[in-house]
Parts: structure tokens; sequence; C-alpha cells
């Protein structure tokens, strides 16, 4: 299964330029709403389309799903389920802020437990376009950094999370947090300097650069969470976890989370081990 996840990450580089050259004429907003009840841009479904497209030439990809989507896609014979969220932070595109592409990719059948991935990874189309992905099971990844420059994916450096943490990033309004959420941010913020740009994969790029915390916690409007199980938060656990740091919905690692749809919502709480152990603690 690991030679499937590679391919799938070659595939996804292979068109990361074609997705980012796309995005300039397609940011107007299309009549009706994503499965997460969220506005739909023009982008979000070229970029969907495209890597269904591209993932459907994977041999060994079986089921492509989508957060665009409100049920998978079966594409062939293969046990491989890829999760995808196609433009996170797809919002950012009003402001020409960044945006990314996350995969995740499941031995077997979705909705799945994050214990059952075998790779995953982003596309960040910042300044530069980077991808940074691992495969394997999640006790045996390694997080890597790419630049992706003409369809290929050059490797850069292995990801680790410092050791000192500098930034920290909450997202939901304030007034909607919970108060032992509110007084955990309180505390670091006295510590970590702040750093939220609005697309979640951007924000936690920051942190696995510069190390932190970055989480989207339980809201008074959506006390489920806002991020979505297997489009955001399996692979994010995967890549931070991977890369030395921890990951948690607020009392255990994200990818022990049972799987109930494939919509699903949770809180998500990533970061140095440190600073997830100390919020769990306070939100216990």
């Amino acid at each position: 299964m690991v030679a499937v996840a590679e391919r799938v990450l070659d595939a996804v580089a292979d068109i990361a330029p074609d997705i980012r050259a796309g995005l300039p004429g397609r940011r107007r907003y299309l009549d009706g709403e994503n499965p997460s009840g969220e506005e739909v841009l023009a982008a979000d479904v070229f970029a969907d389309e495209t890597i269904e497209s591209a993932l459907a030439a994977v041999e060994g990809v079986g089921t492509y799903a989508s957060e665009e989507r409100e049920s998978a896609v079966d594409l062939g014979e293969g046990r491989v389920s890829v999760a995808v969220d196609p433009l996170d932070g797809s919002s950012n595109l009003q402001s020409n802020n960044p945006m990314g592409t996350v995969v995740a990719v499941y031995d077997g059948d979705l909705p799945a437990p994050g214990r059952d991935l075998v790779g995953a990874g982003y596309v960040l189309y910042g300044p530069v376009t980077t991808m940074v992905a691992g495969v394997g099971a999640p006790a045996d990844a390694t997080v890597r950094e790419y630049l992706v420059e003409d369809g290929e994916r050059e490797p850069v450096e292995t990801v680790e999370l410092p050791e000192e943490p500098t930034v920290y990033g909450f997202g939901g309004r304030v007034p909607d947090w919970p108060d032992d959420v509110a007084a955990y941010v309180e505390a670091v913020e006295a510590e970590l300097k702040l750093r939220y740009g609005g697309a979640m994969i951007a924000d936690v790029s920051q942190v696995l650069s510069y190390g932190g915390v970055f989480a989207y916690p339980t809201l008074a409007s959506s006390p489920e969470g806002k991020l979505r199980l297997q489009f955001e938060g399996n692979p994010v656990a995967y890549l931070v976890e991977g890369a030395g740091g921890r990951s948690s919905d607020g009392e255990r690692s994200l990818l022990d989370v049972p799987a109930t749809g494939l919509h699903q919502r949770v809180p998500v709480y990533v970061g140095n081990d440190a600073l997830i152990e100390r919020l769990e603690s306070t939100l216990a």
C-alpha cells in the first residue's frame, strides 16, 4: 500500500501546477453549497475535478472522496481510498492569501480511522509551491518537504517540529470558544506569536516550520467541531505526529477517533507535545 500512496502523492504533485495556474480565473462563487454547508467557488470545483481525474489513473486507488461531494466515487478495483480537501482555504482567493490541497490515503473503505492511513500530504500554494508528505503506517512515517516545480517534487528536508515552539493559531470566533479553550489561549498568547491566516493547512504549515499549536476547537455554533476528520483532521494528525508532534480531539490522538461518517466533524488540536498535553489537561 505504501507504493500506492507514493503514486497518489506523485499524481497530486504532477497536477499541482495546473491547479495553481487555474485559480486566478475561478474566484467567483457558484450557486449552492458543499456537503458541509459552505459556499463553493469555481476554483473548488475545478480542483476537485482535476484531482479526481488524476487519481482515476493511479493503479491501486479504488475510491475517491472529496470534501466537495456528498458521497465517495468508485474508481475501480483498488483497495486504497483517497480522501481530499481539494482547495483548503479557498476563501483566501478573494484576498490572495495561501491555500492548499490536503490528501489522505487510507488502506480500506471510507470512513476510516486515522490508524488506517498509509500516507498523507498537502500541497501549499504560497509564494512557492511545496508539498509536505509522508507514507507508511502512522507510527513509522517520516515526513518530508518537497519543492514542486514542473509537476515534479524535489525533496528539500525532513520535517521535524522545533523543540522551542514560537507560534499559535486558533480558529473560530472568540465569543464562540468554550471557557476552558479561552483560558488556554490566554495563557499561551503570553508565550507565543499569533499566526492565523484563514487556511487550516497554511496555519498547520506554520506550526510544522516554527513549532507551536494550531487548533480549531468546538464552538458554540459548531459543538462537534468545524473541521472534517477524514479530509483534514486525520491527515494533519498523521503529518504532525510523524514530525514529532502530537494531535488531539481534546482527549486522545485524532488518529484514534472512531470514524462514523464521511463528513464527520471533530475538534482539532495539533502541535508540540508539551503544548497539546497542557491543552488536554486544561480541557479535562
